[in-house]
């Protein structure tokens, strides 16, 4: 069972706000902790995918939910 360290609602913000306020939150929390996003706007599966991958954040799940797309991320 994955442990979520902090969760961040980004359900009604468009590009970039849900990538802006992602980082703002990696930065809260401690190397190897969980973040839970939260995002309405489909363009942030990728945007998500391509964060990650440029900053060494590890996207561990991306699931279409009813609230939307949830992302679980562990921060580097």
């Amino acid at each position: 069972m994955t442990t979520v360290a902090e969760k961040l609602d980004t359900r009604g913000m468009n590009c970039p706000l849900p990538i802006l306020k992602t980082r703002k939150a990696l930065n809260l929390i401690n190397s190897g902790e969980i973040l839970e996003v939260t995002s309405s706007d489909p363009g942030s599966v990728k945007d998500i995918a391509s964060f990650c991958t440029q900053t060494g954040n590890r996207l561990l799940s991306s699931n279409e939910a009813d609230s939307g797309f949830v992302f679980l991320i562990e921060k580097a």
